[in-house]
């Protein structure tokens, strides 16, 4: 048996319960892992409120770091004892043990705790995939300037760090001053606060008018018209997100005065093999133990705790990382 947060219905944080599940051995492709840390993610919320609709009773959490107890059939790349981190569906990473499929489990290296990898693999293979796959027609190159909404979040940190490795003049917005500066602190050239300014002013201003490459938004509704503003001639629009709600429906012909491109990111889609989800991995884990990008853990929540835990997050009270401990 092992304890796990589990919703019977779609709704608040009120809804999550701390139950006893009965997790049962490995079937062939599957381990078995017992949790050390475990992230807290904004597709966690999603989840528990019914955006993103998933079948009832539902165990929550995408992300965890811990020990193989058990492996099944068929799995050749993990054994009993590998330390591991892990940014997967199904499901179910809020929890003390788990049974779950191998493909998306990386062994991690011994260099790197356990909490900052259970803070890091949802948010850093996220970072991973926007700065390094979601590129605009013309490409990213040294001196590119980019806009990241949200940049003072787990991912937005990240990104924030891995940018200026890349050389990118990153743009960060962010929603008070203290945040902007933890932004500016992480690699950001210019950070703006968007509740005090027109961020798609500003960024016309810093760019000296011809606007960004690639916008980067999880922030959704809020920002997504004046993002829009912000895109030179054949930039990206880069959407990963919906804090602030889905963005509405809108005609295409919005794009054409700037030839614009337009594209809604998922994770899981650039996880779609063993191959695909390591060498994202590895690159991660290459620019974490050398230093370029730190993990930054802010809160650190019990499991126990998980109620409390979704509302700082929903109230954009969080910065960086956030972790429950089991």
């Amino acid at each position: 048996m092992s304890l796990a947060v589990q919703i019977a219905r779609n709704g608040g944080p009120e809804e999550m319960k701390l139950v006893d599940v009965d997790v049962g051995a490995p079937g062939p492709g599957e381990v078995r892992i017992r949790h050390h840390a475990i992230g807290l993610n904004f597709i966690d919320v999603y989840q528990r409120t019914g955006l993103y609709t998933l079948p009832m009773p539902l165990n929550l959490g995408m992300e965890g770091a811990g020990v193989v107890e058990a492996v099944g059939d068929g799995v050749q790349h993990l054994q009993v004892g590998d330390r591991v981190a892990y940014a997967s569906n199904p499901p179910g990473s809020y929890s003390e043990v788990r049974v779950m499929p191998a493909i998306y489990v990386c062994q991690l290296p011994d260099s790197i705790d356990f909490e900052t990898g259970a803070a890091m693999m949802l948010k850093g293979l996220t970072a991973q995939y926007l700065l390094r796959q979601a590129k605009p027609a013309e490409g990213l190159h040294a001196g590119d300037f980019v806009l990241f909404h949200a940049a003072a979040g787990g991912v937005g940190l990240i990104a924030c760090q891995w940018a200026k490795a890349l050389g990118l003049r990153l743009i960060a917005t962010a929603g008070s001053a203290e945040k902007c500066q933890l932004a500016l602190a992480n690699g950001a050239e210019v950070a703006i606060n968007y509740r005090t300014e027109n961020f798609a002013e500003r960024v016309k201003d810093i760019t000296g008018g011809k606007g960004v490459k690639v916008v980067y938004d999880s922030v959704g509704k809020d920002t997504w018209d004046g993002s829009l503003q912000c895109l030179r001639a054949f930039g990206l629009m880069v959407s990963f997100g919906n804090a602030s709600g889905p963005v509405p429906p809108f005609a295409p012909a919005i794009l054409a005065a700037k030839s614009l491109y337009v594209t809604r990111q998922g994770l899981f889609t650039h996880l779609r093999s063993r191959e695909a989800c390591q060498a994202m991995a590895n690159d991660l884990f290459a620019v974490v133990g050398s230093g370029q990008v730190k993990i930054h853990i802010a809160q650190r929540f019990a499991l126990s705790e998980v109620q409390a835990a979704h509302r700082a997050l929903e109230a954009r009270q969080t910065t960086g990382s956030s972790i429950l401990l089991p």
